[in-house]
């Protein structure tokens, strides 16, 4: 009963810091549009009737579905202490090669679609590998080699996303890219009623991605260890795990999973790597995973948030309102978290280490006694 209680007041706090968060967010949004003579009711209420029309729910999910992938493969690190910076680098990398293999060989549909998820996951990996051996046989922290990683990436992409190598002009616009993936290689959505738009199929690989996440990390040995190396290496080497192989593994994981952040997109809507290819995604994953707290449902809540957001601040523009005010309720709502959880987490310790002293207390007359 007590273990129930106390797994109850957890859940309660949780979401008690969740909605603070949510509630200081709003209070500093509303203080912003107070000070740009904009009405805030009017604002907030135009915001999530834009936000919920059917094709704003598409677009919403399908942003949703890369920001869920890109907070995934940054938690993966997160859970061990390690800052995987790089999936950006990696996610960008993995998707244009993967265009290029994908649109010069041909397969049928289900291996077509395979071998590209394949390769790119394997160039995510490969990518993310370099950094997790810098670390374990140089030493170097794997904040700075992840970003030193994505200014090569994007240098490579750049490179080779050229007329004489492995783009092609696009007809009818000064946009170059990829050869066009065949019908094979193409990923269909799911119709959303009421609307002709299409929710990216991949949004079912995110969720398998999402469920096993967390049955990695809560039901292997591996998924123990990687928890155990990451609030404590000296523990952990202490009970026998090899932290330099958890450590490249760890990232190895965390960067095939950046292969995938930019497969929704390639396989459901341009089938092509241009120069318009979404960029950023890997760093909006960082924000998204701290507001998720990690965990695979707290990041889908926190990616479709994200992505929400994004999607409503169009109508900003009609109400003459300036659409940063969208960056400012995303940034205003992952520093909240952050400190909130904070808050909770010192009060949870703080609680328990008065149980603990209470209990003390109430045994020693008992051991007096016996002593006696």
């Amino acid at each position: 009963m007590t273990a129930r209680r106390e797994s109850l007041r957890r859940i309660a706090l949780t979401m008690g810091a969740a909605g603070i968060a949510l509630v200081v967010s709003l209070l500093v949004s509303t203080v912003v549009l107070l000070l740009s003579d904009a009405d805030p009711v009017e604002v907030f209420t135009e915001v999530v009737e834009y936000g919920q029309k059917p094709a704003q729910l598409v677009n919403m999910l399908n942003k949703g579905t890369g920001y869920y992938l890109s907070a995934i493969a940054v938690a993966i690190g997160f859970r061990m202490a390690l800052f995987n910076i790089g999936v950006d680098g990696q996610y960008r990398l993995a998707a244009m090669l993967a265009a290029a293999l994908g649109a010069a060989v041909s397969l049928p549909a289900p291996l077509h679609v395979l071998m590209i998820v394949v390769v790119a996951m394997a160039v995510g990996a490969l990518w993310a590998g370099i950094a997790a051996l810098l670390k374990v046989t140089r030493g170097v922290s794997e904040v700075i080699s992840t970003i030193m990683l994505n200014a090569i990436a994007g240098s490579i992409v750049a490179y080779l996303l050229h007329p004489d190598r492995l783009a092609v002009s696009v007809a009818g616009s000064n946009n170059i890219g990829t050869e066009p993936l065949p019908a094979s290689a193409r990923v269909p959505g799911l119709r959303l009623a009421g609307t002709e738009s299409r929710v990216f199929g991949m949004v079912i690989v995110a969720m398998l991605v999402g469920v096993g996440y967390w049955v990695l990390l809560n039901r292997t040995r591996f998924g123990f260890d990687l928890r155990a190396t990451g609030q404590s290496p000296t523990a952990a080497i202490a009970s026998g795990v090899d932290v330099r192989r958890m450590v490249v593994t760890t990232m190895l994981l965390s960067g095939a999973v950046a292969g995938l952040v930019g497969l929704p997109q390639l396989l459901g809507a341009s089938y092509t790597y241009g120069l318009d290819f979404p960029a950023g995604i890997g760093f909006t994953g960082i924000a998204i995973a701290l507001l998720g707290r990690n965990h695979p449902v707290g990041i889908a809540l926190g990616a479709l948030l994200w992505a929400f957001l994004e999607e409503a601040s169009q109508i900003l523009d009609l109400l003459e309102v300036s659409p940063e005010i969208v960056r400012i309720i995303q940034g205003t709502v992952v520093l909240s978290v952050v400190v909130v959880y904070e808050l909770v987490r010192r009060y949870t310790i703080s609680q328990q280490q008065r149980s603990v002293g209470e209990q003390l207390a109430a045994e020693e007359p008992a051991v007096e006694g016996a002593r006696a």
